[in-house]
C-alpha cells in the first residue's frame, strides 16, 4: 500500500518507543499520512533490533504493545502538534509473532474524539501486509508542556523540520 507522508511527527530523545538517544529504544518514526481509503493515518516505521526480542526473532510482546500504544496514542496529533495523550486503557491482540529481522509498520486511527478524551485503533504489520498484532485504546489529552514541563522546548524534544519521504510503501 502506498502513503502518501503528510508530515512527521516530533520525537523526545529519551523516549523508549521513539527516542533517537535511547540505547535500548526502539528509534521509531512517525509519519501523518493519507492512507488508501483517504483517511488520515499515523504510519509508524521501526526496524527492531535483537534486544527487542522474547524467543528468538520474535519481538518481545510487551514492545510489540508499547508500539501500538504510542502510535495509536499519536493519531491525537495530527493537526495538533503542541497536545499528546495519556492511556486510559488498551487491548491488545496478538495473531502472528513479530519478526525482528525487518523494517514493520504500524497504521493508527482516530475513532472517536469527544473533550478531552478520545478512541483509536491500530494495526501493526509486515512490509509484506501480514498483520501481527492489533489493537484499541481510550486516552485523554495533555498539553505536551505539561508533560514535559522546561523540556518541552529542550533540544531534547526534536521539532522535525528535516525533510522526509513523500511517499511510503508498506504492505499490500
Amino acid at each position: 500500500m502506498k502513503y502518501k507522508v503528510l508530515k512527521q511527527q516530533d520525537t523526545y530523545d529519551l523516549c523508549f518507543v521513539c527516542g533517537r538517544k535511547n540505547d535500548a529504544g526502539l528509534h521509531s518514526s512517525f509519519y501523518e499520512c493519507i492512507n488508501k481509503d483517504k483517511e488520515t493515518v499515523i504510519l509508524t516505521v521501526v526496524t527492531p533490533k535483537p534486544h527487542h526480542q522474547s524467543y528468538p526473532d520474535r519481538m518481545h510482546g510487551g514492545v510489540v504493545t508499547a508500539l501500538l500504544d504510542e502510535s495509536i496514542g499519536r493519531t491525537v496529533q495530527i493537526g495538533n502538534p503542541d497536545i499528546f495523550a495519556v492511556t486510559i486503557d488498551l487491548s491488545v491482540k496478538f495473531r502472528k509473532a513479530t519478526p525482528i529481522d525487518q523494517t514493520i509498520y504500524l497504521e493508527s486511527k482516530l475513532t472517536s474524539h469527544i473533550g478531552r478524551a478520545f478512541q483509536g485503533e491500530g494495526k501493526l504489520f509486515t512490509p509484506d501486509g501480514t498483520i501481527c498484532a492489533t489493537a484499541t485504546g481510550k486516552f485523554i489529552i495533555v498539553p505536551i508542556k505539561k508533560l514535559l514541563g522546561d523540556k518541552a522546548e529542550a533540544d531534547s524534544w526534536l521539532r522535525t523540520h528535516k525533510k522526509f519521504p513523500k511517499f511510503i510503501t508498506a504492505g499490500k
